[in-house]
């Protein structure tokens, strides 16, 4: 049985999560605000948590960022606001994906289903399909620790953008469609869009710095991972 965190200050918003989650089979806990979740946390594991960004003591953002740097866990935030800034500073913070208010709690739990898929068979497909340490000129990826160096140096990168890479990096060479990242590394394929793909492989470049020419841009199509002979 999967164990969820709700976090949102509003009453109903977590009833309502709550009740369709335990439909699901979900176990439930909830909290009102941002330092209640970061507490729980400290004391508990569960598989993922639904947060709400705006809240009293502490946003969701900083409770994101202050509960990643312990535990990996999963992370889907709600927002009233749907700007296109506001999700790349969600995804920036760690989160896994980004849902707005109003919602649809039956696309929430559907999204729910994927992220948790996506988390569960990560790391054992990593693990099962390539070296425990992969090297491209200056740039290296530790399949196992799930990091990544650029000349030597750790990159400071969230666990989508290491999904995406890991993803990219496993079919080296090969032609990747923006739908087809949508559905292997988010693990959906209705629910997402272009500038989902977009928008990460952007902050991805951006860690990889002077190897950021290794993702090469196939216009009007999608993605690859081309490092240098």
């Amino acid at each position: 049985m999967y164990r969820m965190l709700i976090v949102d200050d509003e009453e109903k918003i977590r009833a309502v999560v709550r009740e369709y989650a335990e439909f699901e089979d979900y176990e439930v806990e909830e909290a009102r605000d941002g330092m209640e979740a970061v507490n729980l946390c400290r004391e508990k594991d569960y598989d993922i948590i639904i947060m709400d960004v705006m809240m009293p003591r502490l946003d969701g953002y900083s409770a994101c960022k202050e509960i990643k740097k312990h535990k990996d866990i999963p992370v889907i935030m709600l927002s009233a606001r749907g700007e296109e800034y506001d999700k790349l500073f969600g995804f920036e913070t760690g989160i896994d994906d980004y849902v707005v208010k109003p919602f649809s709690p039956r696309e929430l739990m559907a999204r729910v289903r994927a992220v948790l898929t996506r988390s569960r068979s990560a790391s054992q497909a990593a693990q099962q399909q390539l070296p425990q340490r992969l090297t491209f000129g200056g740039l290296e990826i530790d399949i196992a620790g799930r990091e990544v160096y650029v000349d030597g140096k750790r990159a400071s990168m969230t666990p989508k953008e290491y999904d995406l890479l890991f993803y990219l990096v496993k079919n080296k060479g090969l032609a990747l469609s923006r739908d087809k990242l949508l559905e292997e590394v988010w693990g959906y394929d209705f629910f997402g869009d272009d500038r989902t793909v977009d928008t990460h492989i952007k902050m991805l470049r951006g860690s990889l710095g002077p190897y950021r020419s290794y993702i090469v841009t196939l216009r009007g199509m999608g993605y690859k991972f081309e490092p240098e002979a």
